[in-house]
């Protein structure tokens, strides 16, 4: 797809500098449309390219919806310079951010006149900038684009080749060629089948590598452009139009309502009605005034300085541009989330450390072999072990102990668990990064667009065609009950406050009714939450409800987009506050109120008639529709969610079944699809997200402490972490500061203390602490801040943000930071894992690991698939190492130390790893979650190793002891059965009696390899049923005829395995070249037997386990 279809499609891209030169040519002048000076000012403009802006991709984010509220927040960074430095004498802080922040402080532009402005960037307010000075300044200061991060591909191409066992394998390849030729006399052909086949092997781990990463990385594209395309200045006297990217420091910018500002401007020339959005810099709902004087000396926040992403609301002005690309605010804080992370994950740490083990073992066991040939074997029995076969040899013990199929194995794995992820609206960017998840112990939360929607309140509704703010519709309803009109009172308002707490499902807490009502608790859902709070603001909904009975209730669902609720009148004088009073004339006393409330693109349509500003009802005609759907669009593309509220009176004579009967959801749906009176429109700033609670509960039972980060006021910010559930102690027992003692002498319990395993949800405790309170905190106050249970971080920086993470970091703790902002950015990248979510900013979904398309309910999704995808990967190592590590080293070792013949073949070796072992280890990333995963601490990589000595204990002194004995007793009965005693090859080094024919004796070693072979194959089988579990018993989680434990995939895998043995063994053609051969049909169904007795005896043992989870077996498990 080429670039215009792609802008059309997904709206304007960010354009880097090597993207804009490889255009010039293309483009040409064709950007430039000149105009006279003598155009009035209604005609500048800053133009876009046309192009359908409703056809951007999923709300693409500019800087007008996300930028503001990193510059706010760095403003009051700024503010606090001063205590910031008397701070930092004690405390470490970002110098990266701090450097920004620094050069934001001793910015002058606002500060000097005009004039001095024009001269100190060479330009003219009546001239602008000449062409030749625009080119200089492209020159000197760069393309109006932020920077392109530097680009790592060949540390990655070797990376792809030499991580994990890459080198290991490319050596074994090169020195097993050099025992072939030149050093083999004659060359063995299997040397070179084994040669090939490692070296095949190599490129296929390259491969998966480079596979897994490109699948990854080619999910997220660039940062999305957050600048106009084209913009109108004055050069060499005249209007032009040009690229917002050609933007040069001391050009001459025209502006006017509608404009989004494409660089950092100081306004030289502004109207008097000139206004500019800052609503989420500066949490003020009004925009501010231009001004031409500074009226602030920070740089963020006087009027003079219109800022790169803002735009003007109304008005028109004149500014000049001070800072473009990287430059300006933006490009500032968006240039921190350039910079790569430093640190492994988990994940890559414990794969490291597993190598590292893995080749200590192996080449201590070629030492011992090397030392074993130079002391005894070179001197007795120089025919026995040659040069080239002792390389081999070498060889051999390093594929015995190196499972060459981990690494495949693990990357599939992590991409098929990141695959269910992405089902789940889960999307990650890295596969490690799954892993690291499982690992989490501490979730720092951005607040407005992660935890919330935005606020909690309902800030408008409608009385007839009449809009209103909630203290306005009081004073109304106030007025029309002292009113007449025509004899009738007007009870519009009334209406509309009955019909919010009727058609409602929360209830207020009564434990806090005391409380004011913006404190008081509330069961319910945001939306019930909010909408009950309107109606009580009126009168107490308790009134209302008393007045009326609920007979039937259809909840709201996403389906439908309503809720119905149908009441039967309990007292007589509470008809009137519910109805109209020319309807209230005609009701009996078994009529029912159908009550519905939902979106109004669904309802508006089913509505015949409407409550007028008298409060009578009247026909909905078409313009009252219009009124109407124009409030519903104005609140709409405001960012409010609007509920319709409406009812009908259902007359006793008109229905067909009862309330208490099932029948009469139908029958209510039925009426509820049209004849509605409209009564009202209520338009509401967004609550907390829908899920939270219950996040917030599971987070905390799976031992995960989750804060707030927010850039809020104290107040606020407790507020929402109430109703969130992150604060759950009553405001009187949350701490503050004062709690965070400097001496560690003075608090009880001063010895450092670990990072809790679990959190005390009886007795939480709590602390609320702001970002200039956290700049003053020592080392032994964030010692102490640590360990709380909740926390709420209020009125932070990017800066701060990063800062919290470090500390956190910095004790034991694997970070996970949520966010949706671009000030979260930079604490996103810094983060263990950066967890964006899909309807946030570009610029932090690029910095995240891990994107929540959907709800931010899938991070416990991606918990617990980041738990599970830990116990797979330790089930799929455990279930290598027996056959791939252990019963392949001993067939080796035998050979050197004891003079055996090596019974498995170094090529069959491979065949077990790469190909019967592998396929199925593979399918285990498919194994479902065990039940308690959610209910475990987190994982703690200092402890909970992926691979440590109980892994290795259980998996070659358990499973790998078993499989070598009863493949070598299969092995050595067959030869013996065959004439080939094992006296006859004990110690004897090559060398076999006279009655044995040596061609006999090397046919039936052949046969008796391909028995070993097949016998781990077949005893893998069963090892793989074992493996699936940890503790749970087979029966519990049985892998087929249950849905909730089941893995299919499994029984391919062993299928698979199955035919690469026949592949191998019965083609002539690879009998001949590399030595296999047939094998007896016992041979099949021994190893079976064997198997069966390894699965009964590790039941036996998780029985143990879960029998006395404090004994000896239980410590030991892994």
């Amino acid at each position: 797809m080429d670039e215009k279809n792609d802008a059309v499609k997904f709206g304007p891209r960010i354009r880097y500098a090597s993207d804009i030169e490889a255009d010039d040519e293309r483009r040409g002048r064709l950007g430039l449309n000149r105009s006279t000076t003598q155009q009035s000012s209604s005609s500048m403009s800053i133009r876009s390219e046309s192009r359908p802006r409703s056809l951007s991709r999923r709300r693409t984010v500019d800087p007008a919806t996300a930028l503001p509220v990193t510059y706010r927040t760095v403003s009051i960074e700024i503010n606090e310079t001063k205590e910031r430095e008397y701070a930092l004498a004690r405390a470490a802080k970002e110098k990266a951010t701090e450097h920004a922040v620094a050069e934001l402080n001793e910015l002058q532009w606002h500060t000097i006149s005009p004039d001095e402005l024009f001269t100190r960037l060479r330009t003219s307010p009546t001239q602008g900038l000449s062409g030749e000075q625009a080119q200089r300044g492209i020159v000197e200061y760069g393309r109006n684009v932020p920077s392109k991060p530097k680009s790592q591909l060949p540390q990655k191409i070797f990376a792809y080749f030499f991580a994990g066992f890459g080198s290991i394998l490319l050596i074994a390849s090169i020195l097993v060629f050099v025992s072939w030729k030149p050093l083999g006399q004659p060359p063995q052909k299997a040397n070179l089948a084994l040669a090939i086949v490692l070296l095949l092997v190599f490129f296929i781990q390259a491969a998966f590598n480079a596979w897994q990463d490109f699948s990854s990385g080619r999910v997220m594209a660039s940062i999305t452009t957050m600048l106009p395309d084209s913009c109108l200045v004055l050069r060499d006297g005249a209007q032009i139009q040009v690229m917002a990217v050609d933007l040069v420091p001391g050009d001459v910018l025209f502006i006017k309502t509608g404009n989004k500002l494409p660089a950092d401007v100081r306004f030289v020339q502004i109207s008097t009605d000139a206004k500019f959005d800052r609503s989420i810099l500066t949490g003020e709902s009004l925009p501010i005034s231009g001004t031409v004087e500074s009226t602030d000396d920070n740089y963020l926040e006087t009027r003079c300085i219109g800022l790169q992403g803002t735009h003007c609301s109304a008005g028109s002005g004149l500014g000049v541009v001070v800072a473009t690309g990287d430059r300006t605010v933006f490009g500032r804080i968006a240039k921190l989330t350039n910079k790569p992370k430093s640190g492994n994950t988990p994940l890559q740490n414990e794969v490291l450390r597993f190598v590292l083990i893995i080749v200590s073992l192996a080449l201590t066991m070629i030492v011992v072999v090397i030392i074993v040939w130079a002391a005894l074997i070179r001197r007795k029995y120089p025919t026995w072990i040659t040069v080239p076969t002792l390389i081999v040899d070498c060889v051999s013990v390093a594929v015995a102990f190196i499972p060459e199929g981990l690494p495949i194995a693990l990357t599939a794995s992590l991409t098929i668990t990141a695959n269910l992820m992405r089902k789940n609206k889960i999307l990650c960017k890295s596969l490690k990064t799954v892993e690291t998840l499982g690992a989490v112990s501490v979730i720092c939360s951005d607040k407005t667009g992660t935890l919330t929607k935005n606020q909690m309140f309902v800030t408008e509704c409608t009385v007839g065609s009449q809009k209103f703010q909630p203290a306005s519709a009081r004073d109304q309803m106030v007025r029309d009950k002292e009113n007449l009109h025509g004899g009738a009172k007007n009870n519009a308002v009334d209406q509309v406050r009955s019909l919010s707490a009727l058609c409602n499902a929360g209830e207020f807490d009564a434990a806090t009714n005391s409380y004011p009502l913006h404190e008081r608790r509330i069961n319910g859902d945001a939306t019930d939450q909010a909408i009950l709070r309107f109606s009580e603001s009126f009168a107490p909904v308790q009134d209302i409800r008393y007045l009326w009975t609920k007979v039937f209730e259809l909840a709201f669902n996403s389906k439908n987009k309503f809720m119905i609720r149908v009441f039967s009148l309990a007292r007589s004088d509470g008809l009137f506050t519910a109805v109209s009073e020319d309807e209230g004339g005609n009701w009996t006393t078994k009529d029912l109120l159908l009550t519905i409330k939902g979106a109004p693109d669904i309802l508006l349509e089913r509505c015949g008639f409407y409550t007028n500003d008298q409060g009578q009802t009247v026909p909905l005609d078409n313009q009252a529709k219009a009124i109407l759907n124009g409030i519903k669009d104005e609140w709409s593309s405001q960012g409010k969610r609007v509920i319709l509220l409406a009812r009908r009176i259902l007359p006793a004579s008109t229905l067909t079944a009862l309330p208490s009967t099932t029948a009469f959801e139908k029958e209510a749906m039925k009426h509820a699809s049209s004849g509605l009176t409209l009564v009202g429109l209520v338009g509401i700033v967004d609550p907390p997200r829908d899920e939270i609670l219950d996040v917030v509960r599971t987070l905390r039972g799976a031992g995960v402490r989750i804060f707030m980060v927010t850039g809020d006021f104290k107040l606020t910010a407790q507020a929402i972490a109430t109703e969130c559930g992150i604060i759950t102690n009553p405001s009187e027992s949350v701490q503050d500061v004062s709690a965070l003692v400097r001496d560690r002498y003075t608090v009880k319990g001063s010895e450092k203390k670990e990072r809790p395993d679990s959190i005390d949800t009886d007795h939480p405790t709590s602390i609320i602490l702001s970002g200039p309170e956290l700049i003053t905190l020592n080392e032994e106050q964030w010692e102490q801040l640590c360990l709380y249970d909740e926390i709420v971080f209020a009125r932070t920086t990017p800066e701060q943000k990063l800062r919290i993470v470090k500390e956190f970091q910095a004790r034991s703790n694997i970070v996970g930071m949520t966010g949706d902002g671009v000030n979260d950015a930079p604490s996103l990248k810094a983060a263990d894992i950066g967890i964006a979510l899909g309807s946030g900013s570009d610029i932090a979904i690029e910095a995240s690991d891990m994107v929540l398309l959907e709800s931010f309910s899938a991070v416990v999704h991606a918990l617990q698939y980041g738990r599970v995808v830990n116990d797979n990967l330790k089930k799929t190592i455990i279930y290598l190492l027996p056959a791939g590590s252990f019963s392949e080293f001993w067939p080796i070792f035998s050979s050197v130390v004891w003079g055996l013949p090596q019974i498995l073949s170094s090529f069959l070796m491979i065949i077990i790893c790469c190909f019967t072992d592998c396929a199925a280890a593979i399918t285990i990333a498919y194994e479902k979650p065990e039940a308690d995963v959610l209910l475990r601490r987190p994982r703690d990589p200092k402890k909970d190793r992926l691979v440590g000595w109980k892994l290795l204990l259980h998996a070659f002194g358990f499973y790998g002891v078993i499989e070598c004995l009863c493949s070598f007793a299969m092995s050595y009965w067959y030869a013996q059965r065959k004439g080939v005693p094992f006296s006859a090859l004990w110690l004897k080094y090559g060398a076999l009696p006279a009655d044995i024919n040596a061609d006999h004796a090397t046919a039936v070693l052949n046969e008796a390899s391909s028995i070993y072979f097949v016998n781990l194959v077949v005893m893998q089988w069963f090892t793989l049923m074992a493996i699936r579990t940890r503790r749970l018993s087979i029966f519990q989680q049985p892998p087929a005829l249950n849905k909730l434990t089941q893995n299919l995939y499994l029984f391919p895998a062993i299928l698979f395995a199955l035919a690469a043995v026949f592949f191998f063994c019965y083609v002539p053609a690879f009998q001949s070249s590399l030595n296999t051969t047939k094998i007896p049909v016992e041979h099949f169904f021994l190893p079976m037997c064997f198997g069966l007795v390894v699965l009964a005896a590790d039941e036996a043992r998780k029985y143990a386990v879960r029998r006395w989870p404090k004994g000896l077996l239980a410590k030991m498990a892994w």
